[in-house]
């Protein structure tokens, strides 16, 4: 069909090499702003900042992760975990999983955590001075690290 229009190729294939560089230079003459790597990057960045947080509990934890409910929890009685608390929150997680407990109270020094040992989440976290009667319901077992 090509070889219909003027027994000549070229010319369809050279209009459309026309028209593509005339729209590639229609659009980047138009559009003054930072460059489609400039916006992925900076992106990624922002990602990078927003997830710190969690990427530090994941880096401490391993296997453990908290539910909205428990993060919120930890922010706002100011509950700040050290390294070997974590590390002791998964071993009891270990220890409760271990023994068949699916629902445990896991309780690291003043801490109390419920942990659903299954899915390896902490769902939600109590301090000393929050445990009003020191009731904990809906657990299978306790473990004391």
């Amino acid at each position: 069909m090509n070889n219909m229009i003027n027994n000549n190729i070229n010319s369809i294939e050279r209009m459309a090499e026309v028209i593509s560089k005339r729209k590639k230079q229609d659009v980047n003459a138009s559009y003054a702003g930072p460059s489609f790597t400039e916006i992925l990057s900076r992106q990624k960045s922002i990602d990078e900042i927003v997830s710190d947080r969690t990427d530090v509990k994941k880096a401490v934890t391993g296997q453990i992760r908290f539910t909205k409910h428990a993060d919120a929890r930890l922010t706002q009685r100011d509950i700040r975990l050290t390294d070997d608390q974590m590390t002791r929150l998964e071993e009891g997680t270990k220890k409760a999983s271990d023994k068949g407990i699916k629902e445990s109270l896991v309780l690291v020094d003043d801490l109390a955590f419920i942990v659903n040992t299954d899915k390896k989440m902490v769902i939600t976290a109590i301090d000393q001075n929050s445990s009003e009667d020191n009731i904990y319901t809906n657990i299978d077992g306790a473990v004391i690290i």
